[in-house]
């Protein structure tokens, strides 16, 4: 069962929906980058390009359970 989340996005609310495993993945990378759920999900909108931001965060999820830290190595444009 999908699990929806809001978040605001460059201004705009947007929500989210994915399964609760890739949501308990995405908050061990919060977690672990120092983030908000919210502060993750705007790296993860920036850094996406043109990929649909589910897709962007599902494709981080598997990358980070697979040891891939490249995600962290990138830096915000804060």
């Amino acid at each position: 069962m999908l699990r929806k989340r809001s978040v605001s996005l460059s201004g705009h609310a947007t929500s989210v929906a994915l399964e609760p495993e890739f949501w308990a993945v995405l908050d061990t990378v919060a977690a672990e980058q120092g983030l908000t759920r919210a502060g993750l999900m705007k790296r993860i909108d920036e850094q996406r390009g043109r990929t649909p931001l589910a897709s962007a965060c599902r494709l981080l999820a598997l990358a980070w359970t697979g040891g891939d830290r490249s995600f962290a190595e990138r830096h915000s444009t804060d």
